[in-house]
């Protein structure tokens, strides 16, 4: 049996109050399984990395729960409880030259974590553990003595993981932790990741907009668009049967590697008009096993006939 390590239930976040409120996710529904790596994927905009950052505490959710172990973590928590969350669950942010403290050595940054959290003995256990990360991710332990401007992105980034992963997390919202990296160091970084979720147990939430990269690492898929998630299934099931009409226009845009059947590729259009939800609500839809899909009651019943 699998086990729900995270679960988010009709989530709603949004920013300001009154005439200016604005809805940034709605009605998001999935859940996320121990050890596996599921997938957020949507163009710029769209609401991924606001979920991702509700789910570690650093958004204000406006309604939903999101249930993390059973318990609910967002709204009002202990401080015993919110120090739990944090230590249990680690993000590893886009912009790596952002996210790290340029007045601060690499030994101090990615050993804030264990100080906070009194995660050593003595001195000795906390080097170790320091020099320990700093090797597995690829870089050398003469590094922790420097600081962040001296690295290059991919080396930076590595830094960033090894600042989640020194905490031994059980989960990591890795929000496109490859879209600021040259290609030949994407595939470094991905391999790293799938190297420390095989050897910790690591369960993932990633959050991207190129599938071709999701397709490589993830699990189970789920598609977003402007703040409602729209489709979510196993990665194979969703590359292979894509049924939302905004996940068929993201798949038809991949590249294909072969120049001749890329220039015969048609790509599809994804015009939000074509759904009329005046009357008959939309709502989260088992199509197939495993398969969820948003659309309203004639949507659903036309999705069924055609796949």
């Amino acid at each position: 049996m699998t086990e729900k390590l995270v679960e988010v239930k009709d989530l709603e976040i949004s920013f300001g109050e009154g005439s200016k409120k604005f809805v940034a996710v709605k009605n998001a529904n999935f859940f996320i399984n121990r050890g596996e790596t599921f997938s957020l994927v949507g163009e710029s905009g769209s609401g991924k990395t606001t979920i991702g950052r509700a789910i570690i505490g650093l958004n204000e959710t406006s309604a939903g729960d999101i249930f993390y172990e059973g318990k609910r973590i967002n709204g009002k928590k202990s401080r015993e409880e919110a120090a739990e969350v944090i230590r249990k669950i680690q993000m590893i942010f886009q912009d790596p030259a952002a996210s790290l403290n340029e007045r601060a050595t690499i030994d101090y940054i990615i050993s804030e974590g264990l100080h906070n959290f009194n995660l050593f003995k003595d001195e000795e256990e906390r080097q170790a553990k320091v020099k320990e990360i700093i090797t597995e991710v690829g870089l050398l332990a003469e590094h922790l003595t420097r600081y962040p401007h001296e690295f290059s992105g991919g080396q930076r980034q590595r830094i960033g993981i090894a600042r989640a992963l020194v905490m031994r997390p059980d989960f990591v919202i890795a929000d496109e932790p490859i879209s600021a990296l040259d290609v030949s160091v994407r595939a470094q970084v991905l391999n790293l990741l799938k190297k420390f979720q095989r050897e910790l147990g690591l369960t993932y939430l990633f959050i991207a907009h190129d599938l071709s990269v999701v397709r490589f690492i993830s699990d189970r898929i789920a598609v977003i668009y402007k703040g409602v998630i729209v489709e979510v299934a196993e990665t194979e099931e969703l590359f292979n049967n894509p049924i939302h009409p905004y996940t068929q226009s993201l798949l038809s845009a991949v590249p294909i590697p072969d120049p001749i059947l890329e220039r015969k590729k048609v790509l599809k259009v994804y015009d939000p008009d074509q759904h009329d939800y005046t009357t008959d609500k939309p709502e989260m839809v088992e199509i197939r096993p495993g398969h969820f899909v948003w659309g309203n009651q004639a949507e659903i019943a036309k999705y069924r006939k055609e796949f």
